[in-house]
């Protein structure tokens, strides 16, 4: 990966995700996402499917995050894979992180993959996103 640019829809979505994320509103986030859109977590083994859900963890982990900053954009030779390096902030730990973003042709996003380290920093955040999303997490999979 280098500094590439994305493909034009790609590249309209991903400026509108970080105006909504400068804004600290993730309203329009529906809008971007393709309703078999799957979300990959840093603490879970298996995906989470669907627009509604993916839509819900994201905007909780925007709530949870404190001090969130992206720092470096790198995206693929196709321009429609883009990741973003990022810091943030769960109560006392710090931690450092990446979203792996794929996008389809119409700048749809289909798959959001986070990374986080350390550990330390991983387990604050899942403790946090299980205290808020945790029986909402579990019904979602049981009517999957």
């Amino acid at each position: 990966m280098s500094e590439l640019k994305l493909q034009p829809q790609a590249d309209v979505s991903l400026q509108r995700w970080h105006a909504m994320i400068a804004q600290q509103d993730l309203g329009g986030l529906p809008d971007l996402l393709d309703a078999a859109v799957v979300f990959r977590s840093p603490m879970a083994h298996a995906a989470y499917p669907g627009a509604p859900l993916v839509a819900t963890i994201l905007g909780t982990v925007l709530e949870v995050f404190q001090d969130f900053a992206y720092h470096r954009q790198l995206a693929t030779a196709d321009g429609l894979d883009v990741v973003l390096e990022f810091s943030a902030r769960v109560g006392d730990r710090q931690i450092k992180g990446i979203d792996m973003i794929r996008f389809d042709e119409q700048g749809k996003i289909v798959e959001f993959e986070v990374m986080v380290r350390p550990l330390s920093g991983l387990q604050a955040l899942g403790e946090e996103m299980g205290r808020r999303l945790g029986a909402y997490l579990v019904a979602s999979k049981a009517q999957a």
